[in-house]
Parts: C-alpha cells; structure tokens; sequence
C-alpha cells in the first residue's frame, strides 16, 4: 500500500520560507501525480500545487503562483514543496497526496492516498 509522510511543518515569521517534504513507500512514484494540499478549521481542503512523476509537469494555485515551487527530489520517491515569500494566510495543514495517472488535479477527490499531514503556521 502506498504510504506517504509529510514533513518540514513549523513555525515561521512573515516573509520566511519553509521546505516542506512529501516521502513515499510501497511503490515508485513513475507514473503519479503527487499534489500539495492545505486545510484549515472551518475550510475544505484547498489545491495548492503538483507535480506529475512521469513527465515533470506542474500545476500552482493563483494564491501561491510565484512564491511555492514544486520538485522532485533525486531519490524519486520524494517530492518536495519550497515556500517562499510566506503569508499568515498560507497557515494551514499541508497535506501530500498520490494519484495514479500522469495528469494533475486540483480536487482532492481525485486522489487516493494521502499523507496525514505537517503544521505551517506564519506568524510574527
């Protein structure tokens, strides 16, 4: 079973960055889409960005267009979200999360696995 675990959450002041970290088990990721998602009390689970493993392609919210950028790491089972420029409104859950199928989506229905999850929290 596809198993994935979020890190890199934490604490940061206004205009920091952040690195948040997706790691995959249980299969190669050749041939998913692997998306970033962030919720927050009250609010439904919102795209922020993805990465399709099979041909490099990516997919950014309009919120984040800019300052996140999406890659993959070397040891392919990785993906990595580099967050720049950070507001207090990107504080939120950031989740990762797989599809089979080379195609982003912003919806999280679309996807079938999911990680549980890393605190980012900006705040002076």
């Amino acid at each position: 079973q596809l198993q994935l675990v979020e890190s890199g959450g934490g604490l940061v002041q206004p205009g920091g960055s952040l690195r948040l970290s997706c790691a995959a088990s249980g299969f190669t990721l050749d041939y998913y889409a692997i998306g970033w998602f962030r919720q927050v009390p009250g609010k439904e689970r919102e795209g922020v960005s993805c990465i399709s493993m099979s041909d490099s392609s990516t997919y950014y919210a309009d919120s984040v267009k800019g300052r996140f950028t999406i890659s993959r790491g070397n040891a392919k089972n990785t993906v990595y979200l580099q967050m720049n420029s950070l507001k207090p409104e990107d504080t939120a859950v950031y989740y990762c999360a797989a599809r089979f199928g080379s195609r982003c989506y912003d919806a999280p229905f679309e996807y079938d696995s999911w990680g549980r999850g890393t605190q980012v929290t900006v705040s002076s």
